[in-house]
């Protein structure tokens, strides 16, 4: 049976049956975790320039933006989808180094809304776009991530799937909105290496395809059922050697959605075990920065070669810069959206403290890349003594994960200064009450 048909059976099937509690529990998190990164998101660029762009198709339609203004479903899939990966703060899948929240979610959300799906319904598209993405996304990992982002590329498959089941699309329909978004998968990352708009833009454009397919399929346009696995497909393009095993191996028992990564840093993911490793120093010694001498911090080669940057212009950059946020943290106890201000990004201290780090490719850690993301940090300091510590996994992680009460937190310190504390609390709670809700279009 191709790979297709068996995901295609799962989607159905999750359509109808009963949803274990922990399951929409923790689907209701994920949700609330990209609220948390969608609003700041929302505005500034791309968002606002996508607004500017797509005017036409916006004060009309059933799905909305960030804040409730009306627009198409496609156009409320990409602005929301580019806004909820602008600041950095989006959910990570481990596992198949990959952001599932912005494509999947802005395109559940949007093809419910537009659909007047109940909030239930919505979970579960939420759900299934999760579930295949993500297996589809190790599969591939880790050759896929040479030069392809995952985001953009995995997380197609992952909008494709959340749209089809929003609309209540039957097996075969379903088949082919999967199949049509496979050739539309895109998303290079040469995109990160610049102070360019394109990284949203991945996922605003895998959202937005999502829908389209999905859309199609509802009327009868089809696709190449093997875009997948077949000899020209995905997997051969864009992988070496993909293990396709690992695309069904626990689909709609173990779920992934259960597995998530919830950022506890405004910045690229793969800058955190350092981060949390130096934090960790800081808390437990008495630790200033004209005392040290030097910062080494080993880590692993994929992410290193993303964030190894001492000497990053403009904020995009310094967030994909390891020297940056871990000086940052080190001397302000955090990373958070403020860390990117111009003042900050100016400051001669950090500039300073920038240049004592010394960043390393460990071939151990590197080994454990994706499953693992670890760093060894090691401060050397003037008066001749070494601090040291090893962070196995980062805050956030399921290993360290947010608590409940963290993630509200996290939500109420980002949505709070775009929407106001009352609204953003109003939102909060229907958040968590999802699935009781008779659909996805919420008032705050």
């Amino acid at each position: 049976m191709m790979l297709m048909q068996q995901l295609a059976d799962y989607a159905i099937k999750e359509q109808t049956q009963k949803l274990a509690p922990e399951v929409v529990h923790h689907a209701k998190r994920a949700v609330i975790d990209w609220y948390a990164a969608m609003l700041p998101g929302s505005v500034v660029a791309p968002a606002t320039l996508l607004e500017l762009a797509f005017a036409e198709d916006l004060d009309r339609g059933g799905a909305r933006l960030a804040q409730g203004r009306k627009a198409t479903m496609r156009t409320a899939a990409l602005i929301n989808g580019a806004a909820s990966h602008s600041v950095e703060f989006d959910d990570i899948y481990r596992d198949a180094g990959y952001h599932p929240g912005s494509p999947t979610i802005s395109a559940a959300m949007a093809a419910a809304q537009g659909s007047n799906a109940s909030g239930e319904r919505f979970l579960r598209a939420v759900i299934v776009g999760y579930e295949i993405s993500t297996r589809i996304g190790e599969a591939v990992m880790p050759s896929h991530y040479r030069f392809w982002h995952t985001t953009g590329t995995v997380g197609a498959f992952g909008a494709a799937a959340a749209a089809a089941t929003a609309l209540h699309l039957n097996h075969e329909q379903f088949m082919h909105a999967v199949a049509t978004v496979g050739t539309m998968a895109a998303g290079l990352k040469q995109a990160f290496l610049s102070q360019a708009m394109s990284k949203p833009l991945h996922g605003g454009h895998a959202a937005d395809a999502g829908v389209l397919a999905a859309l199609a399929a509802a009327q009868g346009v089809t696709g190449a059922l093997d875009i997948i696995e077949g000899k020209e497909g995905f997997g051969q393009a864009m992988s070496i050697n993909p293990d396709w095993t690992k695309v069904v191996r626990g689909l709609g028992v173990d779920y992934h959605i259960q597995h998530m990564t919830f950022k506890a840093h405004g910045c690229c993911g793969h800058t955190f075990p350092s981060i949390d490793g130096v934090l960790h120093l800081v808390d437990t010694h008495t630790l200033k920065a004209e005392d040290i001498q030097k910062i080494t911090l080993a880590t692993y080669k994929a992410g290193l070669d993303i964030i190894d940057n001492a000497q990053p212009q403009g904020e995009y950059q310094a967030k994909f810069s390891l020297q940056y946020t871990v000086a940052h943290a080190l001397l302000y106890g955090s990373v958070r959206l403020n860390a990117f201000t111009p003042e900050r990004m100016s400051d001669p201290a950090i500039r300073s403290l920038m240049k004592k780090i010394v960043c390393v490719a460990d071939p151990v850690l590197s080994e454990g890349y994706p499953n693992q993301r670890a760093a060894q940090v090691d401060i050397d300091l003037k008066d001749g003594s070494r601090l040291s510590y090893f962070q196995p996994y980062r805050k956030g992680d399921p290993e360290l994960p947010l608590t409940d009460e963290e993630l509200n937190a996290k939500f109420k310190e980002l949505a709070d200064p775009v929407l106001g504390q009352v609204r953003a609390e109003r939102l909060l709670e229907q958040l968590w009450s999802l699935e009781k809700r008779p659909n996805a279009v919420f008032s705050f």
